[in-house]
Parts: structure tokens; C-alpha cells; sequence
């Protein structure tokens, strides 16, 4: 059952990224926001409010570690996920480079295994590998179709110059990894023995077709709220109620409400504090990409504790 959910969910996730792309493309300049800015708070709304409500059951799983590792008291577990969220911010504001860097790294890896996952269960060195490969379509295509914007939101992120010249006078680097993270599709459609192949195709073309039509930000927000965030959402409410999705769905939203209120209460804070210093559209980016970082490290080692531990029962 669930993974006729996931095809239908890719299905009208496909439809819905070709019309949207082929309406931009067609109406062009009429459709587009002459400011900018209005795009960027659109983009934080939806990433505060849908995208980062996928990783606010990260309570509900805190049960699971703490039952494995004999502990009763989550303040414990708040405690520690605040303390790695915090050092991950602490660490972007000495070592900018390296931390966005390790993100984008570790960002690749989730953003390739979560989505595909539901398809392969495999997770031999080899399946680890192409996980981040694939996943690293996030990252070079919107540096392909939109090199200069891309390297703009890389700046502002405080990315070495060095770095950044490297990326715009070397293209064919950019070129080759974004053929490797197609493969990586490839790679998956042949380990599964075709099987669900045109889930990981749509999948490719849809983000192909996101990072070709939209600016980074906006590519980037599509498919982080509406793809990879509703699939995590459909496996956590499946958990929740695998005898009847709909109620699953209303017990995730009962359950992540209150922490993706707080969370979205803390953006929009930081959002505040930073634009004393910044211009609101690179202060949203910071948020964004800072802010998911710091939430990306705990969820995935939480997500990774949970797992070995499962494998070893």
C-alpha cells in the first residue's frame, strides 16, 4: 500500500513541477516577481511551515532511543539535539567553508537515501556510495543550469573565494558531477532490476526540470517541501497508522504541530536578529540553509542510531 502511495505521490508531483515549469516558461517575465524578495519570503514560509514539519517527529522518535538505551527522561534527548544543533551553528560561524561544505555532503547522502529508500532496502559500501551520488543532484544541478545565482547564495553563505573562483573557472567540474548524480539514478533503476523505474525517472527529470526553469532558491524550495519532506511525511504517518493512512496523516500533524510551530517561531527570530546586519534576502538564506544544517546533523544521527540499533535486534 505504501508504496502505491509514494507512486501516486511522485506521479502528481511530476504533473505538478511540468505545468508549473511550462507555465514560467511560457508567460516568462509577466508571471515573474519584479522583487525578489517577495520569492524569498515565500520560500521561507514554505520550508518554516511544510518543510521542516517532516523532521518535527524527531520527539516521537526520541521514544525509540531512549527506550533502546534505557533512559526515561527526554529532557536528555532535548538537551543533547539543541547542544548539536547549536555547535552546528557555533562551528558555521567560525569555519564557514568547511561546515557548508560537510552540509552539502552530508545533505547529498540524506537527500539520496531518504528518497530512495522506500525502493532499496540495500545498504551494502557500494548502495552508501551511490546514495550520496545521487543525492548530489540537489547540489549541481541548480550549479549548472544557474552557476552565477548559485555561487551568490554560496557566497553569502560565506563559502572561501578561493573556492568559489575554483567552481566558476572550472565548469566542466560541475558538469561531470551532475552527469555522475544522473547515473546514480541509473545506478538504482538497474540494482532494483527495473522494478519502479519511473519513480526514479520522474524523480530525475522533476528536478532536472526544477533547477532548469527556477533560480536556486525557488528550485531548491519545490523540491524540499513538496517532494522530499511529503515522502518523509507519508512514511512517518504510515508508521503512525498503517491500517488507515488518513488517520496516520491527522496523528502527524497532532504530534509535529507544536515543535514546527517553535522551530518556525526560531526562524522567524533569527530572521529578525540578522537583519540588522544584512539585506533580508541574503539574511533568508542564511536562515535557511544555516537553520537547516543545524537540524539536518541531528535528525540524521538520530535516524542513524535508531537504525543500527534496530539491526542489531
Amino acid at each position: 500500500m505504501i508504496k502505491n502511495l509514494y507512486g501516486q505521490h511522485t506521479f502528481f508531483f511530476s504533473v505538478f513541477t511540468i505545468i508549473l515549469s511550462i507555465a514560467t516558461l511560457l508567460i516568462g517575465e509577466i508571471t515573474a516577481f519584479s522583487n525578489q524578495l517577495i520569492i524569498s519570503f515565500i520560500c521561507l514560509f514554505l520550508i518554516i511551515s511544510i518543510g521542516i514539519s517532516h523532521g518535527a517527529m524527531d520527539n516521537y522518535k526520541a521514544g525509540k532511543i531512549l527506550n533502546i538505551y534505557r533512559i526515561k527522561s527526554k529532557i536528555l534527548f532535548y538537551f543533547i539535539y539543541i547542544l548539536i544543533s547549536g555547535l552546528v551553528i557555533l562551528l558555521w560561524n567560525i569555519y564557514p567553508s568547511s561546515t557548508l561544505l560537510l552540509f552539502l555532503f552530508v545533505a547529498s547522502y540524506h537527500f539520496g537515501r531518504e528518497d530512495t529508500s522506500f525502493l532499496h532496502k540495500g545498504n551494502s559500501y557500494i548502495d552508501q556510495l551511490f546514495y550520496l551520488v545521487k543525492g548530489s543532484l540537489i547540489v549541481f544541478s541548480p550549479l549548472f543550469f544557474h552557476t552565477d545565482e548559485t555561487l551568490k547564495i554560496f557566497e553569502v553563505l560565506e563559502l572561501n573565494n578561493e573556492f568559489l573562483l575554483f567552481l566558476k573557472n572550472k565548469h566542466w567540474i560541475i558538469n561531470f558531477f551532475l552527469i555522475l548524480s544522473s547515473l546514480g539514478y541509473l545506478f538504482f533503476v538497474f540494482r532494483n532490476k527495473f522494478k519502479d523505474f519511473e519513480i526514479l525517472f520522474l524523480d530525475l527529470i522533476s528536478i532536472l526540470l526544477l533547477n532548469f526553469t527556477f533560480l536556486p532558491l525557488t528550485a531548491f524550495t519545490i523540491y524540499f517541501c513538496f517532494l522530499h519532506s511529503v515522502r518523509h511525511i507519508i512514511s512517518i504517518s504510515f508508521e503512525l497508522n498503517n491500517d488507515n493512512f488518513q488517520n496516520g496523516i491527522k496523528l502527524f500533524f497532532k504530534k509535529a504541530l507544536p515543535l514546527t510551530i517553535l522551530t518556525a517561531l526560531l526562524y522567524i527570530l533569527a530572521t529578525i536578529f540578522l537583519s540588522n546586519s544584512y539585506s533580508l534576502n541574503d539574511v533568508i538564506i542564511k536562515v535557511i540553509f544555516i537553520g537547516l544544517a543545524s537540524l539536518t546533523f541531528p535528525h540524521i544521527l538520530l535516524e542513524y542510531l535508531i537504525e543500527i540499533n534496530e539491526k542489531r535486534n
